[in-house]
């Protein structure tokens, strides 16, 4: 009589991390949107072959209590040392770790002595060659993307995975890179260089998934592309949907840019400012953004219905001790709706952290002290450390205190509860 061959399937476990230090900072924001990193991969793994559990340590802790066959998990920089002591416990319970993301494309050397495989660059072709190899016993330690790969046909992110969100799941991206060159960033090292776009009709089809009302695309420079933007846009209008994007501040002086992302259902948009000094924009290479157009491109986005979420930066070499009251009265004066604050930091791969190792002003080899919230990674040109770390602070302290909302509140005008709401978030977190 044949016996009967049962296949059994492997369990894999997809992790996207947060160190302690950083949730910490975070856990009380109650506003933030899920990351697409994991769910968006777990789209491509294929059920009949593995079982998959998704956590995202924001609101979940690691089932360390469960057997996986597979541990994925994605690492940022000031992450790598929590991920390497996740990876570490799971390997000694005899899973197999399986290593992506930013910091592992920019140094895939130093992920190796923690995993036992690597995934670096963008995954759409090598993540599922991965896993078909992981499933036949065969394989390898490091995968690479040798060319930019399409982006058209693509799964879609399994958001039925995300536990214990119920308003900020709703996360999409429908482009991909930036034609800008800013020191700071390290787009340019993590990404094909070429910007591309999704098929729109794809875009649409994936939003009309989403059950919430509200979502956001997680698009490095969601107006990259503004012919593309347009079409999307135009497409979008009919599903009468609430979202926020990510773009350059340059974009926002298009009246006509505007007026279609607001008909779209647009309620904010994060613009990278990051600095209210010219000598500071012209160090980084910001070249998309003008100090002086900020008020009149701020000004029509409210027009037109839009709050403006603010990324600011502190620590440029032209910055000194006054910038961070200067920055605030700036916020104030033009009615900024919210920011985005953080530290200057020179991440693993840019041209800003080549320069501040070869001058040895970088403080410590430590990734954690690379997060850009609570830790200075780098010795400041005009203050010391711990005078950037107070000015940072204070100057989070402020922006977020009643007085400042009010006065930014009766300047922007616009969309006053959702205002509130992104204020009180951040305000939380304090």
């Amino acid at each position: 009589m044949p016996v009967k061959v049962t296949h059994v399937k492997k369990r894999i476990l997809l992790i996207t991390p947060e160190c302690p230090e950083i949730h910490e900072y975070r856990k009380r924001q109650f506003n933030n949107f899920t990351q697409i990193t994991m769910p968006y991969l777990a789209g491509f793994v294929d059920e009949t072959g593995y079982d998959i559990t998704l956590v995202d340590e924001y609101n979940q802790a690691i089932p360390y209590g469960q057997q996986f066959d597979l541990v994925a998990i994605t690492v940022n920089t000031p992450s790598a040392g929590h991920c390497y002591d996740i990876a570490l416990r799971f390997r000694g319970m005899g899973a197999m770790v399986v290593m992506g993301g930013p910091h592992v494309t920019l140094l895939p050397e130093e992920a190796l002595q923690h995993c036992d495989h690597i995934v670096e660059g963008e995954a759409e072709e090598t993540w599922p060659q991965f896993l078909d190899d992981f499933a036949n016993g065969k394989a390898l330690r490091s995968y690479a993307s040798a060319n930019p790969p399409s982006l058209q046909g693509l799964p879609i992110a399994r958001r039925d995975l995300i536990g214990r969100r119920w308003v900020t799941k709703g996360a999409v991206f429908a482009t991909r890179g930036c034609p800008y060159n800013c020191s700071y960033c390290n787009l340019k090292q993590i990404y094909h260089p070429s910007f591309r776009t999704r098929p729109v009709h794809e875009v649409i089809a994936d939003i009309a998934t989403i059950k919430q009302d509200y979502f956001v695309f997680w698009d490095d420079n969601f107006f990259g592309n503004t012919d593309y933007v347009r079409t999307l846009m135009r497409e979008l209008k009919t599903l009468r949907k609430k979202w926020a994007a990510q773009v350059t501040i340059d974009r926002c002086r298009d009246g006509e840019l505007l007026r279609l992302a607001k008909e779209a259902g647009c309620l904010y948009l994060f613009v990278g400012l990051e600095s209210f000094s010219a000598d500071s924009l012209a160090a980084v290479n910001k070249e998309s953004n003008s100090v002086e157009g900020y008020g009149s491109a701020i000004s029509l986005m409210h027009r037109h219905g839009i709050s403006v979420q603010a990324g600011i930066i502190f620590g440029f070499d032209t910055d000194h001790r006054d910038d961070f009251r200067h920055t605030l009265e700036a916020c104030e004066r033009l009615g900024i709706d919210g920011v985005t604050p953080s530290i200057l930091t020179p991440l693993p791969g840019t041209p800003i952290y080549d320069d501040l190792k070869n001058a040895g002003r970088l403080l410590s080899a430590d990734w954690m002290h690379y997060n850009g919230k609570t830790r200075v990674s780098f010795q400041p040109k005009n203050m010391t450390p711990a005078e950037l770390y107070e000015g940072y602070m204070w100057f989070r302290k402020h922006f977020y205190s009643f007085r400042s909302i009010t006065r930014r509140m009766l300047v922007s005008r616009t969309n006053l509860i959702h205002t509130l709401i992104v204020n009180a978030g951040y305000k939380l977190s304090l």
